[in-house]
């Protein structure tokens, strides 16, 4: 079974060159959930998007898998 990608959490993280630690840490949530997330196996909240993007001072939408080109 293929896990399919929803987010580019680790790409981004990856871009920024942080570690799953440190986002847990800047949006107080708990470092396996980054993981989990990271993995694509759960996806964060809108909420918790925004927040992600802000403490990676990106687009919210960066964080985000294209699915259609334009």
């Amino acid at each position: 079974m293929s896990v399919k990608v929803f987010n580019r959490i680790k790409a981004v993280l990856a871009e920024k060159g942080k570690a799953n630690k440190w986002l847990a840490e800047a949006i107080d949530v708990n470092v396996n959930t980054v993981s989990k997330w990271c993995t694509n196996k759960i996806q964060p909240s809108v909420e918790t998007l925004f927040e992600i993007a802000e403490a990676l001072d990106v687009e919210a939408r960066e964080l985000l898998v294209l699915r259609k080109a334009k």
